[in-house]
């Protein structure tokens, strides 16, 4: 059976037959970890965009899933 790609957001897509179901900026095969990854070392948006020809859209769709991810995880502390 077939698997359906899950629209995430509106510019984010979680597919299993696409980077073993990370999410990927829709429409290409570029992980949202690896737009975050660049912004964490200090790279411009504007460079990011244009590294992996995406829209700078795109990167703050990125931005947005990533921040969304963080705020719903739940952690236990002893």
């Amino acid at each position: 059976m077939a698997l359906n790609p899950a629209n995430v957001e509106p510019r984010i897509v979680v597919d299993p037959s696409v980077r073993f179901g990370k999410p990927v900026i829709r429409g290409t095969r570029i992980c949202v970890d690896e737009i975050v990854g660049l912004l964490a070392s200090g790279l411009e948006k504007e460079a990011v965009a244009e590294e992996f020809a995406i829209t700078l859209e795109d990167v703050h769709a990125a931005l947005d899933y990533a921040a969304k991810s963080v705020a719903s995880e739940r952690r236990f502390v002893e």
